[in-house]
This record gives C-alpha cells, structure tokens and sequence, in this order.
C-alpha cells in the first residue's frame, strides 16, 4: 500500500472527500517551486494554494483533511505554536510536510520528532529540491535513509556506442569527488570493454567479477577493497576480464552491491552501457537518476528514445537526464530537429571537443581541465543529477514518527 499512488489509496480506501495533497505557500517563489517540483508526482490533482500556515489552519478547520498536506510556517513569530495548532485541527494519520526558513537541528528536531512531520524544507525552494525531498511522499513512493543522506546513485548511459559516455560519466565522477569533495565511486559494470579504469590510468583487479558471483560476500569492507583510489576522494571499481571469461551475475547482486557501496560513499557514478544483461538493467533499475548520452544522429536519436521509454522505478522523480554530446558536430542534425524528434528539451548539450578530449584520455586525466564549455557542462550535469549539495540536507532522525500529534511534542518519548 506504502507505494501506490496516494490518490489511489484515498479511493481504495472510501474516503473521496479527502484530496490526495493539498499544499499552501505563503510566496510566489515557494508555490512555483512546489508546482513544477510535484507536476510529475501528481500531474493530475496538484492543488496548490495560497497562504501560510494559518490559511492551513483554517482550511482544515472547514474541510476534510488530505493525505499529504504542504504547510508554508516561513514569518511566523511562532511556528511551532503554529504547527501544534494545525496537528489539533487535522486528522491524526495526515502526513505533513512543511516549508520554512533555515533553523538549526534542534527546530528541525523539533518539527520532525517532536510534532510528527514528514520532511523540512528550507527556502528558497527549488523545483529540484522539491522533486527529490516532497515528490516521493505525494506519489506514494518510499525515499531510503541513505538517498535523503545523500547517497546517490546516478547511471550514464550511452543511446549507442562511441556516444562518449564513458568519458562524460567518468568527468562527472571527477567533478563530485575531487572538486565537490564528496567520497564518491565510479562503478564500471562492464567487465570485458569497459574503460572507466584505463581513461584514468589505472589498472582493475577481480574483486568487481568475485562480487558479482557471490552476492552473500558483499560488505563494505569488500567493495572498498576492489575499489581503486583516483583521488583522495575518487574511487573506480571496475573489471578487466579475459574475453574467454564467462561471468555468472547472481540475481539480486546490483542490490547488495549499491547496498554496500552506499553505506561508503555519497554518490556511485555508475557508467551503464545498455544491453539485454540482468546487471545493467538491474543498474538502471536501482538508480536515483539516469543519465542519457547521446551524438546528434539519427540512429542515437531513434534509441535515445527506447531508453527513455524505460519505466521509471521507485526513487526516480523525474525523467532521465537526456545529453547531447559533440552537439556542433559537423553534418550532424540540429538540436531543434532532436528535440522535435523526441518531444521533449535536451537538458545540456556538450560541444565537440575531440582534441580535448583525445588528449585528455591519452594521458589518462579528465577532461575537465582542459576546456572551459566542457567543465561548464558537466557542472551542470552533476547540479541536475544530484540538486541538492549535501550540506542542504538536514540530518534525518533516526525514526520517523508515523503520525502529526501535538502530543508528540508535549510529551516526548524517552
């Protein structure tokens, strides 16, 4: 039931006065954020109002209480008064999320175990914070501890091969790791061709291949021994197998494999290649966000839209990231004509660099260094695929009170 859609769960369970969400911002920049964070979350009856948390108070004082209501305590002198007032006029099992100004950890304590509510976010808001933090609650989808702390998956995958996204996934570990400072692995699945290792320099051993045949031998403790160190905060785990080798994938390993690396690292840059093997579908299953790299061509358009026809999974709120790379290609179809042929707007476009580029992976360093647009994109890149920086994050309690009680915060267990 936890992962249906909520509106599906009001109507199973007989109750159609109450509205599936109903959100109330007391500014026009929090109720934007909210709308275009939540439209893909609740496209279909996203009821967004505005006022504070006394309209909410009001509101719910004269009609049934939704499943999910967005509360705005941003200028009041005293908003956990406000919020106690709230928990006595709305029933017991809502689930709120409230929006607010920046407080330290003993108000987001205070909101959270104290008074029940789900999540707190403080402004400004942004639609990308939205969609990460608030949009898995209203679509009835459950977000794991780890991705709220920041634990990220995010999978590159190239429409074709030869689209460069081995080198965009790889710069994009370069970026989160070495100049955002986040401990950070770059997971290169493919044991027979995969070049994750040998654009840096370095040289894999077994311990990816023995981990993928033996699920019940993952820890931490492996993971982080068949990683290689690139940087004091980059690591590539990767392969280099004999193309006579015959690899056997246990079901369920890409689980006990993300499982472990994230109790490691803050983000696992994951370079997917795309073909019918249970590890890289399971890859792209289990991602937060994925990551689709494509050269402006017929044939990279015509399966960049297979690849984003993939069905997305719990913890993925929004879309795959589309990249056109070496978008100035010479004879190569405009952008205009791309994101015609697919419907939608290409979210960066890298132009074509092949000296940089080239170069770059000659001498086994990323490209980052070498050229101002491509750096620029990538920056982008990581912005889109992981939104908010880990110090955005307010540290999670460790239980998640299940109700919103006022009791919760006059008589505090323990």
């Amino acid at each position: 039931m936890a992962d249906a859609p909520i509106a599906a769960v009001a109507a199973s369970q007989g109750r159609p006065d109450r509205a599936p969400m109903i959100a109330f911002a007391a500014d026009g920049q929090t109720e934007i954020a909210l709308r275009d964070g939540l439209a893909e979350a609740l496209p279909e009856a996203l009821d967004i109002r505005r006022g504070g948390i006394r309209a909410a108070i009001a509101a719910m004082q004269k009609s049934a209480t939704p499943r999910v209501l967005i509360v705005d305590i941003g200028g009041q002198d005293e908003p956990l008064g406000a919020l106690g007032a709230l928990a006595e006029v709305t029933e017991p099992d809502v689930v709120v999320l409230v929006v607010g100004e920046p407080g330290d950890l003993d108000f987001y304590r205070a909101i959270t175990r104290g008074l029940g509510a789900r999540e707190y976010l403080p402004k400004p808001l942004t639609r990308d914070k939205v969609a990460l933090h608030f949009a898995p609650v209203v679509s009835g989808q459950a977000v794991s501890e780890q991705s709220v702390l920041g634990s990220q998956v995010i999978t590159v995958t190239g429409a074709r091969g030869g689209t460069g996204a081995s080198t965009i996934a790889l710069n994009l570990a370069w970026h989160f790791g070495v100049l955002a400072r986040r401990h950070t692995v770059l997971l290169d699945p493919d044991l027979h061709m995969g070049v994750a290792a040998f654009l840096l320099n370095l040289r894999p051993g077994p311990g990816l291949r023995l981990a993928l045949e033996a699920p019940e031998r993952i820890d931490s403790l492996l993971a982080e021994r068949a990683a290689i160190p690139a940087a004091d905060r980059l690591h590539v785990l990767a392969g280099h197998e004999k193309l006579t080798t015959e690899l056997t994938y246990a079901p369920h390993t890409a689980t006990a494999l993300l499982e472990a690396l994230r109790r490691r690292y803050n983000f696992i840059v994951a370079d997917v290649p795309f073909r019918p093997e249970p590890l890289h579908r399971d890859l792209l299953d289990l991602a937060n966000q994925r990551v689709v790299v494509m050269e402006p061509t017929l044939a990279s358009v015509r399966d960049a839209l297979r690849l984003l026809a993939l069905p997305a999974t719990m913890g993925q709120t929004r879309r795959a990231i589309v990249v056109l790379n070496r978008a100035s290609s010479t004879g190569g179809i405009t952008r205009r004509q791309i994101e015609d042929a697919l419907g939608l707007t290409v979210d960066i476009a890298i132009p074509n660099l092949p000296r940089h580029v080239a170069g770059a992976a000659t001498l086994g360093e990323p490209a980052l260094g070498r050229h101002a647009g491509f750096r620029t994109a990538i920056s982008e890149l990581a912005r889109q695929a992981a939104p908010v920086r880990l110090a955005d994050i307010a540290p999670t309690p460790a239980a998640v009170p299940a109700r919103f009680s006022l009791r919760r915060l006059l008589h505090p267990a323990g």
